[in-house]
């Protein structure tokens, strides 16, 4: 395949910027886009949340799958995801979710 057609990132060299995909920015979160495209809401991206932060309620419009890289999340049903869980919301899907000790998410939106 040619280099060209590939995209190579040493995630663990890149710094996260600022998350605002829910609104407005939130400071206690950072992103790392990867294939991630803000104009169609489509592809893949780091999420770091701090500890003791919350996401705001969302409802997805299309498909989001997220890998759990480090650390642990709560669905606000009280589900506890952990370093090694794939989750898979479907298109409609409604939710918030929360971090006690922080963690980082590969998440890929799909189908908006």
């Amino acid at each position: 395949m040619p280099a060209e057609k590939r995209r190579h990132y040493r995630t663990n060299e890149l710094e996260f910027g600022p998350y605002d995909l829910e609104g407005s920015e939130q400071p206690e979160f950072g992103l790392i886009p990867l294939s991630y495209n803000r104009a169609t809401g489509n592809g893949c991206y780091l999420m770091r949340m701090g500890p003791d932060s919350e996401t705001i309620f969302h409802v997805h419009e299309g498909v989001e799958d997220f890998y759990v890289l480090q650390g642990d999340l709560i669905d606000d049903d009280g589900t506890i995801f952990e370093s090694g869980d794939f989750v898979s919301y479907e298109p409609g899907s409604r939710h918030n979710s929360r971090s006690l000790k922080g963690c980082v998410l590969l998440v890929c939106e799909w189908g908006k």
